[in-house]
């Protein structure tokens, strides 16, 4: 049987959309594990979408399914992705984990995989805390929370500027969102991707 991962996201301007993309490559590369790519409900208006810039930026990834929290059960390790908001994760990703009660009443994400990725304007915007923050709703949950180990060398990248923690792949994508995320982000979105499905492969074959 597969081992099965969902990569689920919430991108405005698209950053987190293309670390997306990284993670589920990473995925790929693991032998007899199934990946899907979601992204959660958008609670923003398109007329202030359209004004803000970012209703053209979304267009890019609208072919992108959406997730429901009845699908979560399903996998056997779920990663999660999130522009930062003042150090604490988007409220479109918020809004789809407070809709977990049921799940949680029934303990049906305990034991499963869970690892997050961010993005943020600026270099101190809060990476790490939003990732960090993060973790306290899948331990709720009783999921299992995988990071990114040192063993992937972009972590120890001191030639650029550059996101990525311990905690999760990370992009930084300047206040006005011009910055793209870099070759170096990208490479850290992969291994985590490949991490995750590395670990959560191990743990359905020893079930």
């Amino acid at each position: 049987m597969a081992t099965k991962v969902q990569v689920i996201f919430y991108s405005m301007y698209g950053h987190i959309y293309k670390m997306a993309e990284a993670i589920t490559a990473g995925v790929r590369e693991v032998p007899g594990v199934e990946v899907s790519l979601y992204q959660v409900p958008e609670l923003v208006a398109d007329a202030v979408l359209e004004r803000s810039g970012a209703k053209k930026a979304r267009d890019a990834f609208a072919h992108i399914p959406i997730a429901t929290v009845n699908q979560l059960p399903d996998a056997d390790a779920i990663i999660f992705g999130t522009p930062t908001r003042f150090g604490n994760m988007a409220a479109q990703m918020r809004d789809f984990l407070d809709q977990c009660g049921g799940l949680w009443v029934r303990n049906a994400l305990v034991g499963k995989v869970g690892s997050i990725f961010a993005s943020t304007g600026t270099q101190h915007g809060g990476q790490e805390t939003t990732i960090t923050s993060f973790h306290t709703t899948l331990l709720h949950l009783g999921m299992i929370i995988v990071g990114v180990p040192y063993s992937a060398k972009g972590l120890s990248n001191m030639d650029e500027i550059s996101g990525g923690t311990p905690y999760g792949a990370t992009t930084l994508a300047n206040s006005d969102g011009s910055r793209q995320p870099s070759r170096n982000e990208l490479e850290i979105a992969q291994f985590q991707g490949r991490n995750v499905a590395d670990i959560a492969r191990r743990l359905v074959q020893a079930r």
